[in-house]
């Protein structure tokens, strides 16, 4: 952890009317936050429209004290931050525009897992919705070992994902909607502190930071935006799970919900998602498992014998995500941006003239295949 540029960064997302926007575009300007920091007295010089009450907040000499007080605190309780430079920062969530510009972790979940998806749903969850959820979880965990399941601790489907993915001996991860000196709901703490020795706990809250309302709704683009996919097991008809089911669209990630009866209140989401053509219908792990194309055989070079036409010319950017998908079959565009280490802009790019030029093709679940 870059303990400087740490609490620069928590100092500066401190500051009123700033917003997350801003900040990055700060960020993005001067370099780093400690950068923006350090050049405060003329900041203006580099970033225009900002105001004269915004730059006062800049210039304050005990700006950075909160964000070093945050950083002592996390290091003193073995609190982890992972700032969005960080190889360990989950790259999945980095593509969203309006990801956090930096995360407070605590456990042994593997962020950038291969395989990451999102449980969400209504927290006054039905005997069904309960064992919907149960049964879910137990075949993925036998149809794909090691998917890291994230969701966020609230009662109903949440926590009910978290225990049935320790129960199935799945990693599990929950995003927080405060800070890590506390745990809401507190009936849920046991269970937070077991996903710690396989899963572990996410916050862009610091110390201090209360469960507030506005607070769950932001947590919500999080959980989203870690995963491949979201599925979404009972909701009203309106709710937070909605809400998620919303970012995962809006990123272009797969969303999926389990239907219910109808007139059912706490199917009325799901279905009305399904009815919109926002969430694929789902009706078990091995349905998910097939659309999201998790099944296909990743042996390198088995059942595969593609070669390079000789008239296509690549550039070796080209030639990196030839060479990737030739050795490792069939990938996930997230995938691809872990193996590859490239944005995802410039992979996408880099895909849509393999496609263009017959080299690749792009199968449901943004799975990409070497022709």
């Amino acid at each position: 952890m870059n303990e400087k540029e740490a609490s620069c960064r928590i100092a500066l997302a401190s500051i009123r009317g700033l917003g997350l926007a801003r900040l990055k575009a700060l960020i993005e300007v001067m370099g780093s936050a400690q950068a923006v920091i350090e050049n405060a007295n003329d900041i203006r010089s580099h970033v225009r429209g900002l105001s004269t009450e915004l730059t006062a907040q800049l210039c304050n000499p005990n700006l950075i004290k909160a964000g070093e007080e945050e950083v002592e605190w996390a290091v003193k309780h073995n609190v982890d931050i992972l700032i969005d430079t960080d190889i360990r920062y989950p790259s999945r969530l980095r593509e969203c525009p309006d990801a956090p510009v930096l995360l407070f972790s605590k456990g042994n979940a593997d962020l950038n897992a291969l395989k990451v998806v999102s449980i969400v749903g209504t927290r006054h969850a039905t005997a069904y919705g309960r064992s919907v959820c149960d049964t879910f979880v137990n075949e993925l965990s036998a149809l794909c070992p090691g998917t890291l399941v994230v969701s966020g601790l609230a009662y109903g489907i949440d926590i009910e994902a978290h225990r049935a993915s320790m129960q199935a001996g799945l990693p599990t991860v929950a995003v927080l909607a405060h800070g890590f000196d506390r745990i809401y709901p507190p009936v849920h703490r046991q269970t937070a502190v077991e996903m710690l020795a396989e899963g572990g706990l996410l916050t862009e809250y610091g110390a201090g930071t209360r469960p507030e309302r506005q607070n769950f709704v932001c947590r919500n683009r999080i959980i989203a935006g870690l995963a491949d996919a979201t599925v979404v097991i009972e909701s009203a008809a309106h709710g937070g799970a909605l809400i998620t089911a919303s970012l995962a669209n809006d990123y272009d990630r797969d969303c999926f919900a389990f239907p219910g009866r109808a007139g059912d209140e706490y199917s009325a989401g799901c279905n009305r998602l399904i009815a919109d053509n926002r969430a694929t219908l789902l009706l078990s792990a091995a349905d998910f498992v097939k659309r999201m194309m998790w099944d296909v055989d990743k042996t390198p070079g088995k059942n595969r014998h593609v070669q390079r036409q000789l008239f296509v010319e690549l550039t070796p950017e080209e030639e990196k995500v030839f060479d990737t998908l030739r050795a490792q079959g069939d990938l996930q565009l997230d995938t691809l941006v872990l193996a590859t280490s490239m944005p995802v802009s410039k992979l996408t790019a880099i895909l849509f003239n393999l496609e263009m030029n017959g080299v690749v093709r792009v199968l449901a679940g943004n799975v990409y295949q070497l022709i």
